[in-house]
């Protein structure tokens, strides 16, 4: 056995190998495409850093705003002046209005002296009547969520990669100075200044610091703090609503990349499997689906493939038609030689022995013939196959070949007439050596033919979008009904008087051949006079122009 065989036999059925799988590798290809598209977007959606950032930026400008009003009401109520000792706050004064607008804000408010003393804290306030201690305590413990703990790896991630360092973490000594804080020491040089630090976990804590003044003065410095929940629970709605969306988008996705596979990979795989087994079926019963009411690529490849199929049916049909044809033309020389042969031991009359020796040298000479003929008619598929077409002048083409014919015109032989009656392009994509052949296998044919002194008409035109050639002679015509038989292999009719054995009957088909793979046309019929009477035969050949 072969290497090529081996490689056949080893190879997995397509039958086998495709009912075993769940689904198919381009199932598999169009659904990993699909959900990579879908997940990179939505890692792209999920991370809301600029979000995050806009929001931030908004609470530290609302908590700027509120700790201006802070300076204000403490710069106007809580500030007295003293001759002595010239402006300055009032502790017991700066205690109520603190208290008071804290319990409106919701923020944890620290004022400090001009000196960065604390005097004030609203966690640890205190009055008449009521307490009010407004702390930021660590988030709940609660249960673990995962997804909160995926999208809070996801951020480090994310942060990572754009090279954000995470936010300077929040921190709180027990007895507190206004330099603990760089928002504080700025409000106390005249500058407001906000900060967003990292509290616990995930937690945020927001600052903002603006100066206590009056005229100008700064007497001092109130600073308003609050946590950043508001800000984690944004963003985890934005997200929930995100993955809702993506939810939705990916069912819709994978849905609709099963239908798109199941378009493409099922009637891929119903071609694979009759294919492969019109390779494993010994008959003809097996054939390939017709998806005629697809209109797209899929039903061009499954026209392709049966036509494909139908043509190879056809070439085993004319290869077993060659090799049949072929074995019957070799059959008979072969035959009359071996009965030479074996007469040739029994004769004895000298001159009778010269003749059949005659005869055998003929059957052999014919025998050679035939095979050489039949040898390059086997090879001319293959050598049309890999044969580029070029661009072919048939005008310069068929005015060399007559201008040779007649200057090598011997007086038994016909004379070639050339007449061009087209004015338009005469230029063919074709194989030169082969129109060549084809042209001079019916110019021989027609002087075989054609009476000593004959003439060999041959006219070039085109008409439209083809190109035609008319060879006409002046000898007996084509045998009636015989018009579409002498193109056939083996196909003979020789003139009276000539040597039988000296043509093998392949010149025809091969033109036939050549011409059909320049898809053209060839036609014989027979030239009558005005009583109906032969007075030659006429070939047309017919081939597309090339469009310049």
């Amino acid at each position: 056995m072969v290497k090529g065989d081996k490689d056949v036999e080893r190879r997995p059925s397509v039958r086998g190998t495709s009912s075993k799988r769940f689904i198919s590798p381009l199932t598999r290809r169009i659904l990993t495409v699909n959900l990579l598209a879908i997940g990179t977007l939505v890692a792209g959606l999920l991370y809301l850093g600029e979000y995050r950032r806009t929001l931030i930026a908004n609470e530290l400008s609302s908590l700027d705003v509120q700790a201006e009003m802070f300076a204000a009401a403490l710069g106007e109520g809580a500030v007295v002046s003293d001759a002595p000792n010239g402006q300055f706050l009032v502790s017991d004064i700066a205690y109520q209005i603190t208290r008071r607008l804290v319990e409106i804000t919701g923020t944890r408010a620290r004022l400090f002296r001009a000196d960065g003393t604390l005097i004030v804290d609203s966690r640890r306030l205190g009055g008449s009547g009521s307490t009010v201690q407004i702390e930021i305590l660590p988030l709940p413990e609660g249960n673990f969520d995962p997804m909160d703990a995926l999208l809070r790896k996801y951020d480090d991630v994310a942060r990572a990669i754009r090279g954000e360092g995470p936010l300077p973490e929040y921190q709180e000594n027990p007895i507190q100075s206004a330099i603990d804080f760089h928002e504080t020491s700025s409000a106390l040089t005249g500058n407001s200044a906000v900060a967003a630090r990292r509290f616990g976990t995930d937690g945020i804590v927001l600052t903002a610091a603006v100066p206590v003044q009056r005229y100008k003065k700064v007497l001092g410095a109130i600073m308003l703090s609050k946590d950043g929940r508001n800000i984690r629970r944004a963003l985890q709605d934005v997200r929930v609503d995100i993955l809702k969306v993506v939810a939705i988008a990916l069912s819709v996705t994978i849905l609709l990349s099963l239908y798109l596979a199941s378009t493409i990979a099922r009637p891929i795989r119903r071609l694979a499997i009759a294919a492969e087994r019109i390779r494993h079926d010994r008959g003809r019963k097996e054939t390939i689906p017709i998806l005629t009411h697809r209109r797209d690529e899929i039903g061009d490849l499954a026209i392709s493939l049966k036509e494909m199929t139908e043509a190879l049916w056809l070439r085993m049909d004319a290869i077993e038609r060659f090799a049949a044809d072929v074995a019957h033309e070799i059959k008979n020389p072969l035959t009359s030689l071996r009965s030479a042969v074996e007469t040739a031991g029994r004769i004895e009359n000298p001159a009778q022995r010269e003749k059949l020796m005659t005869i055998i040298q003929d059957d052999v000479a014919r025998l050679d013939r035939l095979i050489s003929d039949i040898s390059n008619a086997s090879r001319l598929d293959a050598e049309l196959s890999r044969a580029e077409f070029a661009p072919v002048d048939l005008g310069g083409l068929l005015g060399a070949l007559v201008d040779m014919r007649n200057a090598a015109e011997r007086d038994d032989e016909a004379k070639l007439e050339l007449e061009i009656v087209s004015t338009g392009g005469l230029e063919v994509d074709g194989i030169e050596d082969r129109l060549v052949q084809v042209f001079g296998n019916i110019i021989t044919n027609a002087n075989t033919f054609s009476p000593p002194g004959g003439r060999i008409r041959i006219a070039l035109s085109r008409h439209d979008n083809w190109i035609n050639v008319t060879i006409d002679d002046d000898g007996p015509g084509v045998p009636n009904g015989k018009e579409a038989a002498i193109f056939d292999r083996f196909y003979t009719n020789r003139p009276e008087g000539e040597k039988f054995g000296t043509h093998s009957g392949l010149g025809l088909s091969i033109s036939k051949q050549i011409i059909d793979v320049h898809d053209g046309e060839i036609n014989a019929s027979n030239r009558r006079d005005g009583n109906g009477g032969v007075r030659g035969a006429r070939f047309v050949i017919r081939l597309p122009a090339t469009d310049t």
